[in-house]
């Protein structure tokens, strides 16, 4: 073995390290960007389970209310969860514009029911009724900015530039790479999968893994309509 490192075996040695630091930077990147879409994804159903429990709550406290006024209220409740529900299905930008505009109509309307009577009977009873009517509302405003949070498109940039970075240095430096093009084709691909993985975790209403809405079709079920009765044309209007 020759006591003195030519320039080939200089290069190599320096270029292992830079792939080692490369590699490693990308793996350290895309395990926090996966435990950031993992966290979203916990919390969005997380504040599912919290808004269902917010309108089935009301709906059992609308019985406080005049009779007239909660058999509304409760026929109110009955056609937003039906909206809650929509939201979390996948369809188009339009459809999805509809969906929240009729449920700012709905809660327009449900806050209207409650507040003549929180107005005019100050007491303990109606301000619980109307501190129910503003848990429904708050919780479907959790859910939207839940919903919005998603990973930074910065985020996505700086994981492909390091990704292209790596998988450019791996080829380099790769010998025979014609003879071995499937072995080398592994790396690109398990990014690739990564990826998605990640990308379709951060996608709440597209993709494989989605949001399911459990919590209220259960609740829908409790108050005595069946899932099926949940569909686009009977709901937005």
């Amino acid at each position: 073995m020759s006591r003195f490192r030519t320039k080939d075996s200089e290069t190599s040695q320096d270029l292992g390290v830079i792939q080692t630091a490369t590699l490693t930077l990308l793996a350290l990147i895309i395990g926090f960007t996966f435990s950031m879409a993992i966290n979203r994804h916990d919390q969005r159903e997380v504040l599912e389970e919290a808004e269902a429990n917010a309108i089935g709550t009301e709906y059992l406290r609308a019985d406080l209310l005049p009779a007239p006024s909660a058999e509304k209220t409760k026929t109110l409740l009955k056609e937003y969860i039906d909206q809650r529900i929509l939201f979390y299905s996948k369809q188009p930008d339009d459809v999805i514009a509809k969906i929240r505009q009729r449920t700012d109509e709905l809660q327009d309307a449900l806050w209207k029911e409650v507040l003549p009577h929180a107005r005019a009977q100050q007491t303990p009873i109606m301000a619980m009724v109307a501190s129910g009517m503003n848990d429904v509302l708050n919780s479907q405003g959790y859910v939207q900015a839940a919903w919005w949070n998603r990973i930074p498109n910065t985020a996505w940039a700086l994981m492909a530039s390091i990704a292209i970075c790596a998988n450019l240095l791996v080829g380099f430096g790769a010998r025979n790479f014609k003879k071995n093009i499937g072995l080398f084709m592994i790396f690109p691909l398990v990014t690739s999968v990564s990826f998605f993985l990640i990308a379709d975790i951060d996608s709440p209403r597209g993709g494989v893994i989605r949001i399911e809405p459990k919590n209220l079709l259960i609740l829908k079920e409790s108050l005595g309509t069946p899932k099926s009765d949940v569909n686009l044309s009977s709901s937005i209007k």
